[in-house]
């Protein structure tokens, strides 16, 4: 009897574990009410290095031209839109669970000085770089 109480302890803690993931994605992608109306955040992950602050932002279909960004303050403001396209309009939709429609997102940024943003896309996410300024050249 002692040896399957480990296995049923795990298996336990998986599901536990599974169903905190599956909340945690509902809540990134459930509507927030905004200045500008409705809308779902993307989830992003930060990264630094020496010289420059990475921001993923996980937008597939999602062209860097039409994503705005702007610092405001110690947060970056990432938004704009998620469309299909207009040729799927009369497509039957079995399934859609990306999110569609206005997205916005504030993101608390690392200390310091930046004097530039570049965005790139890579394999669905968009990509913004912050370019690390000394203080007082930005």
């Amino acid at each position: 009897m002692s040896d399957r109480f480990p296995r049923s302890w795990m298996w336990s803690e998986a599901v536990d574990m599974l169903t905190r993931a599956e909340r945690l994605h509902r809540q990134f992608f459930e509507p927030r009410r905004g200045p500008a109306g409705p809308a779902w955040e993307p989830p992003v992950d930060i990264i630094e290095t020496e010289t420059k602050i990475l921001i993923f932002a996980a937008l597939p279909g999602v062209s860097p031209e039409n994503v705005d960004v702007a610092i405001d303050g110690d947060l970056l403001a990432i938004s704009g839109s998620r469309h299909l396209p207009p040729e799927l309009a009369t497509a039957a939709i079995h399934r859609l669970e990306l999110p569609q429609g206005r997205f916005s997102r504030h993101v608390p940024l690392p200390p310091g000085y930046y004097n530039g943003i570049e965005r790139t896309s890579i394999d669905g996410c968009i990509v913004i770089t912050l370019h690390k300024a000394e203080r007082g050249r930005g």
